[in-house]
């Protein structure tokens, strides 16, 4: 029979139960926990915040992209959300980005990072096919680089990679197979392997003469250098205009980048929306070899690349004396660094060519030699020309 002392001491034993399961989560400890967790997540964001500064200020103290770009992945590891114990992500509309912030957000920049141990070369067959023909020049690359994955890419397989590579941003796809030439295919295809992937594009007609860790100055720290290009021509006469496209033009047979270096992004948008400009209004049809130049090749190479050097989201222009041009890289023999961009003289990158202050093959400047065999190559041939009075 249960008295009235038992039921007073089981009713004290059932409030002290409750009082102590209640207590156990709602504890000053437990609030001290949470608290700290909280501290934690706000530190490691400024953290982060910090390091894409750090990273800005490497690029020569320009609201670089890569800034931008690390940016642009703190604000979406911002938006990681707690919603019942679980993380969630909110990915922004890449409906209504711009081609330029789309490939900003797939392809970000970081110049901390080492140069990828990638060699990208084109060509109708691999050197397992017997009518391989450039088997030596191809063999200098692997010789001159143990260790660094090496691939020589047919246009069967390049274009199964860049749809893989380039799933998120199909209006790239549809630039690539409306360009109606292979010439303009391949030209593309350098800037968007080196956009995704980076490493070293170099045309298959090429022989590698020194390694690609020699190409940078020792007296520069390679996580301040993002980009490595070398100057095709010089040509210092009145009538340059009659040989070449640019008084100063910037080689494209071999480039070195890590992956999403704002020149490549900057010239992946601009074929891309001049193609599809081009395709809708019916200018392809008839395209002609002696527009390559313009179109994905060397002249609009050097466009882009000038853009870049006096681009005031990247660079300072305030305390600037002038617009960076060809006066700047006109009969240079030794690197020139501008930003995280490195400049090659033209006997690095064009050798051998007797004109226009190119040294010899066995100079310790000379890093490669283009053959101009494998490539579409009018301007190229006005080399010989060019010793012509």
């Amino acid at each position: 029979m249960l008295t009235f002392k038992r039921a007073l001491v089981a009713a004290a034993f059932f409030l002290a139960v409750f009082y102590l399961t209640t207590r156990s989560h709602t504890t000053p400890g437990s609030a001290l926990l949470q608290d700290a967790a909280t501290a934690a997540a706000a530190s490691t964001g400024a953290v982060a915040a910090g390091s894409a500064s750090q990273a800005a200020g490497s690029v020569g103290g320009a609201s670089s992209s890569s800034s931008g770009s690390a940016a642009q992945q703190q604000g979406v590891k911002g938006q990681l959300g707690d919603v019942g114990g679980q993380k969630t992500l909110h990915v922004p509309d890449l409906s209504k980005m711009t081609l330029y912030d789309k490939l900003a957000y797939q392809y970000p920049y970081d110049v901390d990072k080492k140069f990828p141990a990638y060699i990208w070369q084109t060509w109708k067959y691999t050197p397992a096919n017997g009518e391989f023909t450039f088997r030596e020049q191809e063999a200098t690359w692997t010789e001159q680089h143990p260790g660094f994955i090496h691939e020589v890419i047919t246009d069967a397989v390049a274009l199964k990679l860049l749809r893989l590579l380039y799933a998120a941003v199909p209006e790239v796809l549809e630039a690539y197979d409306a360009l109606p030439l292979p010439v303009l295919k391949a030209d593309f295809f350098r800037y968007l392997i080196l956009l995704a992937r980076g490493g070293i594009y170099s045309d298959i007609d090429t022989y590698a003469i020194r390694s690609a860790l020699e190409w940078i100055p020792d007296s520069v720290p390679r996580e301040a250098i993002g980009l490595v290009i070398g100057i095709e021509a010089d040509p210092d006469r009145p009538d340059w205009h009659d040989w070449y496209s640019r008084r100063i033009q910037f080689c494209q047979w071999t480039i070195q980048s890590k992956p999403g270096h704002p020149i490549l992004r900057q010239i992946v948008t601009h074929i891309t929306n001049e193609t599809l400009r081009m395709k809708r209004a019916g200018q392809l049809t008839g395209f002609h070899d002696k527009n390559v130049v313009e179109f994905t090749g060397p002249a609009v190479w050097t466009d882009i690349v000038f853009g870049y050097f006096n681009d005031d989201r990247f660079f300072d222009m305030a305390d600037s004396t002038g617009l960076i041009d060809w006066r700047n890289f006109t009969g240079m023999d030794s690197p020139k660094r501008v930003g995280d961009v490195i400049v090659l003289p033209i006997t690095s990158f064009s050798p051998g060519v007797e004109q226009m202050g190119a040294k010899d093959y066995d100079d310790p400047m000379a890093f490669v030699k283009h053959d101009f065999e494998g490539t579409w190559k009018p301007e190229s041939e006005r080399h010989i020309g060019e010793t012509q009075e």
